[in-house]
């Protein structure tokens, strides 16, 4: 039997995607974005994935206020081969301070998931623990519940990669504070379409 040498993945930095970009090989409206060097195709847009990127941006404003913005579906830029476009993410400022450069340090990160909670649990947990984000949270419609991933932690003996050492998925009745708004209170309810 003929031996097949196994496929090899290419991945890209973060410079070569802006190439790619900027020579018109990808157009800034693909639904495409850079996670761990590898191009991923983005989750579509039903009508209850895009209600709840609405729902979840209008209660992050709500709970973190003056001195932070809330982006949505724009890219963050996490280290050399990561610039995933999360479906919301919390930074702090105002979006000029941003002209010049995707922000690299959100304080929490939310990815809105259906068809693409494989991908949320995995590669993209994964980049965000790597990247130190904090506080990252799914918010999934199939079983209607939040994933709230705390705590990034490296691999070691236990992990063969990295990871978020607390995971807790709360249902539609309990409410959640974000990590760098503590006394904001959300009920999970208000984020579900």
């Amino acid at each position: 039997m003929t031996r097949v040498p196994a496929a090899r993945l290419y991945r890209f930095s973060r410079r070569q995607y802006g190439q790619l970009l900027e020579h018109g090989f990808l157009d800034e409206d693909d639904p495409i974005e850079l996670i761990d060097g590898l191009l991923l195709v983005k989750e579509p847009q039903s009508s209850a994935h895009r209600t709840g990127i609405l729902l979840v941006a209008e209660a992050l404003g709500r709970a973190f206020g003056d001195g932070w913005f809330v982006q949505v579906q724009s890219p963050i830029a996490l280290g050399g081969r990561s610039e995933p476009e999360p479906d919301v993410c919390v930074v702090r400022g105002s979006p000029r301070d941003y002209a010049d450069a995707h922000p690299r340090h959100p304080a929490l990160v939310v990815e809105v998931a259906q068809a693409g909670l494989g991908l949320a649990r995995g590669r993209k947990a994964v980049g965000y623990a790597r990247a130190g984000i904090a506080d990252y949270w799914i918010l999934d419609l199939v079983e209607r519940a939040l994933e709230v991933h705390r705590a990034p932690a490296r691999p070691g003996p236990a992990r063969r990669r990295w990871g978020y050492l607390a995971v807790d998925t709360l249902d539609a009745d309990a409410t959640i504070a974000p990590l760098a708004a503590p006394d904001a209170r959300i009920r999970v309810a208000d984020l579900l379409p």
